[in-house]
């Protein structure tokens, strides 16, 4: 598939997983409507959709001709809320600060710090009603070979810990206090980094593929596998991240540049320079896409959406 086919099948795939996320956006109304108000404001502030989009794909990929998209849905909408109110929180003054994001205010600059994380806290707790209510009411699931044999169960169990403290939540702790950090030893560091780039940004990744592999039928064993292609996206798209931040412009990115030197904080470049980091892209997105392969989905659209992450300029 050529790079503008694939766009352009993103954008729609992008729009219809936001048709999906608006099904579960709660209504503007009553006494709490500054802060849903505010909450709406965050989940429509744009983006590619690019974890709801990845969810639904593996969900295909294994659910083949037993394809129930209504299986998935709720958990896919679920997946940006608590990727969404990650960025909320992560723009406060209180963690990087940043005025801009995807190009416009970001929701602290709009609603003021406390809706702000008034709003956060309310796209969590609304993931999980949704994810909940989605499970609850989705038909029955062949049975699962992991620790539960109800799919549902093992992909809440999936999304809740990859979202918590064992997960994104433990490497935005460990990235706060990796600021400012006098360690002057440079294998702790690096061993740091690891842990924050594989659940700060990978573990959300991770359960993106995994949740929807799970609700697709797929085996322990293939469950296993699509979480490391996850982790190796993951890693591979923060330190993409932390290179833009470096050679990209503002208007590239829809948000500040240089908020990580400006922040003090650790990173794949400022530990391994940008040649080492940029030939760690590759192997991570090569070992991805042998994972792939081996699950016969080479020439899926998974793949190309893990080159697109991976390679991103944006």
């Amino acid at each position: 598939m050529g790079k503008d086919t694939f766009e352009k099948e993103l954008l729609e795939r992008a729009s219809h997983a936001e048709d999906i996320l608006k099904r579960y956006m709660p209504s503007e109304e009553g006494y709490a409507a500054t802060v849903i108000e505010a909450m709406n404001y965050s989940l429509l502030a744009g983006g590619k959709r690019l974890r709801p989009v990845m969810m639904l794909e593996a969900y295909r990929l294994f659910a083949g001709a037993d394809c129930d998209e209504n299986v998935v849905a709720p958990f896919a909408a679920a997946m940006e809320m608590v990727h969404t109110y990650s960025l909320v929180h992560d723009d406060l003054p209180a963690m990087d600060n940043d005025e801009y994001r995807r190009g416009r205010k970001t929701t602290h600059a709009v609603y003021g710090a406390g809706m702000a994380t008034l709003a956060g806290d309310g796209l969590l707790n609304l993931a999980f009603e949704t994810a909940i209510m989605g499970a609850s009411s989705g038909k029955e699931l062949s049975a699962y070979d992991g620790d539960t044999t109800n799919r549902y169960i093992a992909a809440l169990n999936v999304f809740a810990k990859k979202a918590g403290i064992c997960g994104m939540i433990g490497g935005q702790c460990a990235d706060i206090m990796s600021e400012n950090s006098s360690e002057s030893d440079t294998e702790k560091m690096k061993d740091v980094l690891h842990y924050i780039d594989e659940n700060k940004t990978g573990a959300l990744i991770e359960a993106s593929l995994m949740v929807g592999a799970i609700l697709g039928g797929a085996t322990k064993t293939q469950v296993d596998l699509m979480e490391k292609a996850g982790s190796n996206v993951g890693i591979a798209f923060q330190i993409q991240d932390d290179i833009l931040d470096i050679v990209s412009t503002s208007e590239e990115l829809g948000k500040p540049v240089g908020s990580d030197e400006k922040n003090n904080k650790m990173t794949y470049v400022s530990l391994y320079g940008m040649e080492q980091s940029r030939n760690r892209v590759k192997e991570l997105s090569i070992e991805a896409e042998n994972i792939l392969a081996g699950l016969g989905f080479e020439d899926s659209f998974l793949k190309g959406l893990f080159e697109y992450l991976i390679y991103r300029k944006k």
